[in-house]
């Protein structure tokens, strides 16, 4: 009953949440399609096996499905799909147990912003993407 005021305003909050939630992707995503050289190098030099296909995967997990979260298309379970990925990312990309210094703090600050936004996409997992969407829930 005291919430009643935001029930109005639900599909319009979801909707910004999305976009917010998403911005993060979808920027990183663009930046490693159209500097894919450099994204395969990074990868290589981070010690992924198959940098290539590291790559291939980070951009289409980013970028696109980071846009169809946006436009709300298949929304559950691809926020379900990037939670995984970003949960794998934190404990492949930020491994802050391992570090020292500097290096270790930056990394533990990533590793809890993502699994911070592993909360959000489970959580958007389970609301839906709301009225303003392709899926219309």
């Amino acid at each position: 009953m005291r919430y009643t005021l935001f029930e109005g305003q639900k599909d319009g909050l979801i909707l910004i949440a999305r976009v917010l939630m998403m911005l993060l992707f979808v920027i990183f995503g663009w930046s490693k399609l159209t500097g894919f050289s450099g994204t395969v190098a990074y990868m290589a030099s981070d010690g992924l096996p198959l940098p290539a296909v590291a790559a291939i995967i980070a951009i289409v997990m980013e970028f696109f499905v980071g846009i169809a979260i946006v436009i709300g298309f298949y929304t559950r379970p691809l926020a379900l799909l990037l939670a995984l990925y970003t949960l794998a990312t934190a404990l492949v990309g930020h491994h802050y147990w391992t570090m020292s210094g500097g290096e270790h703090m930056a990394n533990m600050i990533n590793f809890y912003k993502n699994l911070s936004i592993v909360g959000g996409l489970l959580l958007l997992c389970l609301t839906g993407p709301g009225r303003y969407s392709v899926d219309r829930e």
